[in-house]
């Protein structure tokens, strides 16, 4: 059976299921595949970038552009 939840050891530099992660302050996750805990800097650079984007457009409208205008 698969493991459910996967792990990136950032000491080791590999991607580890739940039930061989070491302490937490040395792993990232859990990610639900192995190749999602190997891509984790992919992805948080592109959350970073949407984050970054939002920054500027509300910076510019001067309005949170997370809020919903009710």
């Amino acid at each position: 059976m698969e493991p459910t939840e996967w792990y990136w050891d950032l000491e080791r530099n590999i991607a580890v299921p739940a039930e061989e992660r070491g302490p937490g302050d040395h792993m990232l996750g859990p990610y639900p595949t192995k190749g999602e805990a190997e891509n984790w800097k992919a992805k948080a650079e592109a959350r970073n970038d949407a984050w970054d984007d939002a920054d500027e457009e509300w910076e510019r409208a001067g309005t949170d552009p997370n809020d919903s205008a009710d």
